[in-house]
């Protein structure tokens, strides 16, 4: 009987251990990812680097808020042993949208193989396009749990494209090999990333915190900045709108400057059935793009609110430039008016205060930082620009349908440069 019961509690504490190093590894299992960003001085584009191939390399991007893909240069330097191009009509090809089998007519090697998939990779900036080749390697990507970097983890068979140098040749940084698109498609960077942690209770959300310095998430929150700073915490929200492109927007209905209204053609914040009009986010314009009809009127009407300010010849591509000694420094940059963009609720908006409107063109010299995009009714009315995300915290979360924005992190006595990236032991 004694050794019955011994019998029995030995396999109830086996059995016991193996549910609790079962539920153990499940729990440890990252869902926060990371990626440190650099401004780019000369382009003013932002660049991250990712660890790819085996053996594993740093590889420079550019970060591409409305990519589809990540593409990556493979020509000359491409070595690693877990390449792989999939074949004509396979399940990758059909992830990827691709309807072409590429033809390579040199040796085979990385992008050059024959009845492969074919799928097009595109440069952001100049808008040139290239036939290329898709691949599987192994992609490495560092975990957080919100305020410091953990242990890097890998994907086996992350999907990408394989493009020709070409592609680099204008509008990009020297140093980059690449663009990682984060736009809606399947096999964008966060798709991805989505698909393959997804029974780790990986959530269909990443947020930009751009800076000189600064960071990407992958996953919910809370996201935390030194001095223990949860920079979620002002989160607002509005809808997140998805073009058929797979690009991000938002709806703007009005915009309001020193808390009075800018008289605008309200017609062009609604986007048409054309897909025509409306407000796109976007890391490659440094700067926001405005409709003529709408710059001309908020420039006019900023210049009235200033009007104390003395004008000096505008720095291009700036429509309103000032004397910088004239302005005043506060906390958030120089004390200008505040733009507002009125958002799907008149009680929803999205603040830009004078560290995100003005920016200083040349020596003694800042400018209205708003570009004037002439009256070409083919895209988007209004494009926010990189600067005028800067040090917010912008989450763009797929699962609830919705964009998070903090307003500027200088009220929190924090910015988007001051994440932890000390390792903890």
């Amino acid at each position: 009987m004694a050794s019955s019961f011994l019998l029995f509690l030995l396999i109830f504490l086996s059995v016991s251990s193996f549910i609790l190093l079962s539920e153990s590894q499940k729990t440890s299992k990252p869902n926060r990812f990371i990626l440190q960003l650099q401004k780019d001085p000369k382009t003013k584009l932002y660049v991250t680097n990712i660890y790819k191939r085996t053996p594993s390399q740093k590889v420079p991007f550019v970060v591409d808020l409305n990519g589809s893909l990540l593409w990556v240069t493979c020509e000359k330097s491409y070595r690693s042993s877990t390449y792989h191009a999939p074949r004509c009509h396979s399940t990758q090809c059909s992830r990827a949208d691709s309807h072409y089998c590429h033809i390579c007519s040199t040796r085979d090697g990385p992008g050059c193989h024959n009845n492969t998939c074919g799928v097009m990779s595109m440069n952001p900036v100049t808008g040139l396009t290239a036939m290329s080749e898709l691949a599987q390697d192994v992609l490495s990507i560092q975990s957080t749990q919100g305020s410091n970097p953990g242990p890097m983890v890998r994907v086996p068979q992350f999907l990408f494209t394989c493009a020709p140098s070409l592609l680099l040749q204008r509008g990009l940084p020297s140093t980059v090999q690449g663009v990682a698109g984060l736009g809606h498609s399947l096999i964008s960077l966060p798709t991805q990333l989505t698909s393959h942690f997804s029974s780790a209770g990986f959530a269909p959300i990443f947020a930009l915190c751009l800076a000189p310095k600064g960071v990407m998430f992958f996953g919910d929150s809370p996201y935390y900045m030194l001095p223990n700073v949860d920079i979620t915490r002002p989160l607002s929200y509005t809808p997140l709108i998805i073009s058929p492109q797979g690009e991000y927007y938002m709806e703007v209905k009005s915009i309001k400057i020193n808390d009075k209204d800018v008289p605008i053609d309200t017609a062009l914040l609604s986007i048409n059935k054309q897909g025509v009009g409306g407000t796109k986010l976007s890391t490659i314009n440094p700067y926001t793009i405005l409709h003529h009809s709408i710059f001309k009127a908020v420039t006019q009407f900023f210049s009235k609110e200033l009007s104390a300010i003395p004008q000096v010849k505008p720095v291009a591509p700036f429509g309103v430039c000032f004397k910088s000694k004239s302005i005043k420094n506060s906390r958030v940059g120089l004390e200008v008016p505040n733009i507002d963009l009125v958002l799907h609720d008149k009680h929803v908006m999205w603040r830009i205060y004078g560290a995100n409107s003005i920016v200083e063109a040349a020596p003694g010299v800042s400018c209205l930082a708003f570009v004037d995009g002439g009256m070409d009714n083919n895209g988007a009315s209004i494009i926010i620009g990189a600067y005028q995300m800067e040090n917010n915290l912008v989450q763009f979360d797929k699962a609830r349908s919705r964009l998070g924005f903090s307003s500027s992190l200088l009220f929190y006595k924090t910015s988007c440069n001051n994440f932890n990236f000390t390792a903890i032991p």
